[in-house]
Parts: structure tokens; sequence; C-alpha cells
């Protein structure tokens, strides 16, 4: 089982303004959550541990969870409220955010929240985007990642949100650096690298840089023109996949859950096996990846493939 750790949370979809009303879709979302409804959609084994409240929306996101597959024995339900997040989409599809979520549900978890012992059916953990930064939740997730580091996989997206830890990236790249310390993955989007360490920051440089601080592996995507996957002594590219984009939303994500699902089908998701993967089964693994993140981006909103859709759009 993979344990996505990380907040749930409402996209709040705005349409065009008609006369003196907003049109707007709530949606669920979250990038951990996302990653975690992905995973289960390909079969893998999948839990959440977070905070999820017990307002409207929270039920919804508990219980969409739930019907997804994915185990929420370790989810936490705080007598807090939801974070939303509202969504408005660029002329060139991206996504653009603003957030409400002040002392909400997914921040509240703390120490004491976190479970004593994981099933030892527990091979992997994931943490990634704004719980990682802010706290008590990020404190409380970075000390799980530093005890569980020597025995299981750890998987870090940084998701870059500068809104949420106000601006101050020099704080979250201390905390973000607490999390490299332990991981054995770092996955990023190259607009995380330039938004996190300025327009001009070499993508190379900066997976260097992370490899240095513990992780084998480092996976930065790159929108349309694909991904590349670093290691001490080596790189491998893999290019994009051709679609009709109708949104990015959930892209990187679905990649997440994607390269995680197919290491481990593949028997791979293991520190050591990470660390020897030989090139084609690192060019398998990320063409899979990328299949599975084009079919999101063929889709409106976050709409995670199955295992079934990617086996239907073929190889990569």
């Amino acid at each position: 089982m993979i344990i996505v750790c990380g907040e749930a949370l409402i996209d709040l979809f705005l349409g065009a303004p008609e006369g003196a009303c907003l049109p707007a879709r709530a949606v669920a979302g979250g990038s951990p959550f996302n990653v975690a409804v992905g995973l289960a959609r390909l079969g893998a084994p999948a839990g959440f541990l977070g905070g999820i409240s017990k307002d409207r929306f929270g039920s919804f996101l508990f219980e969409l969870l739930a019907r997804e597959g994915v185990d929420t024995t370790l989810v936490r339900r705080p007598e807090r409220l939801s974070t939303i997040s509202v969504v408005s989409t660029g002329p060139d599809g991206s996504p653009q955010y603003s957030f409400h979520g002040e002392n909400a549900a997914d921040r509240a978890l703390t120490l004491a929240d976190l479970p004593d012992r994981l099933p030892d059916a527990v091979v992997a953990l994931t943490f990634g985007s704004y719980t990682m930064a802010v706290d008590p939740v990020g404190a409380a997730f970075l000390a799980l990642a530093r005890r569980e580091k020597d025995r299981r996989v750890i998987s870090v997206d940084p998701n870059v949100r500068p809104t949420l830890v106000g601006g101050d990236m020099a704080a979250w790249r201390d905390r973000f650096g607490g999390f490299l310390e332990t991981a054995t993955i770092v996955k990023a989007s190259d607009e995380d690298v330039h938004t996190a360490y300025g327009r001009d920051a070499r993508l190379d440089q900066v997976a260097a840089h992370w490899l240095e601080q513990g992780p084998v592996l480092a996976v930065i995507t790159q929108g349309g023109n694909g991904a590349t996957a670093f290691w001490k002594g080596g790189s491998l590219s893999v290019p994009g996949r051709a679609v009709t984009v109708q949104d990015t939303v959930g892209a990187g994500d679905t990649f997440h859950a994607a390269l995680l699902a197919r290491l481990l089908a593949t028997g791979n998701l293991s520190r050591e096996r990470i660390a020897t993967l030989s090139r084609p089964v690192l060019a398998d693994v990320m063409g899979y990846a990328i299949t599975a993140s084009s079919i999101t981006c063929s889709r409106r909103g976050a709409d995670l493939p199955s295992a079934a859709d990617i086996r239907a759009a073929g190889p990569a």
C-alpha cells in the first residue's frame, strides 16, 4: 500500500460572468487527494493520511475517497472548515488559484494525530503541496517522514504555492530541504523549479542539488515537452505525448500517481530497486506516467485515468 499524506480540498471552478451571477462548479481536489485517487484508479492499493472536515464539503471528500477505493483509516476529522481553492483558467489552459483555508481542517493535523505504527503492507509514503509547508501539519508530516525513511520509500512533490506560505520562499526551501533529506524520489514540474529558485534556474543543476540532499531519483516534468529523470551520474528524457489539451489541472498529480503505480506494479518500489533501475525500465515507467498525464490533460478538470484508459491509449 502507498499512503498519501496531505490535503483534500474543494476546487471551486469559476465560469464566465453572467450578469450579476458568477457561475461556479465545486469539485473534489487537492494535489495529494488527486494522487490517492489516481493510485486507486491505476490498481495500486492506496490510503490517505490527512485532516478532512466534518462539514458538507469534507463529508463529500471523505465519501469520495472511500468510493474510489482509497483506504480512509488514517483520515482525521477535526472540527474545522474545509479549504476552498478558487480556480480560474488562463488563456493557455493553465489553472490560476486563490486559496481560502486559514485554520482549516487540512492544516490542523498534529503530531498527536500520527499513527504510532504503520501497517506492514505500507511500502511507500508520499508528501506534497502546501501541507508540507504550513504548521502544525507540515511539522507533523516531516516528523513522520523522518521516522519512516529507513523503512519505506518516501516520494515528495513540492507543488509550490507561494501564496500559501506567505511568500516566504526561504522558509519554504528550508522546510522542503528537510523533506529532501528523507526522500527516495522527488518529483516536480519545471514551473515548481522556476518558482522556487528563479526563472534562470537550470533544471539539471537543481536536480543535482536535490540528489545531494538524499533522493536517489529526481524527475522533473516539462509540460508538453515530456519529463526528465536525473540520478547521480546520469539522466533520461522522455518526450511528451500529443493530445488536444482541455486544461492541465491534475496533470502533475497524475504523473506522480502513475510513476509510483508503475514502480509498484513492476516490483521496483523500494529504495534499493529505484537506485539501480535500468534505462529501459525507467523509460517504461516514465512513458507510462506521461501517457497517464496526457489523458488527464485531454479531459476537463482533474479526471485521472484508470489502468484500462492507459492500456486503451496504446504505447507512449
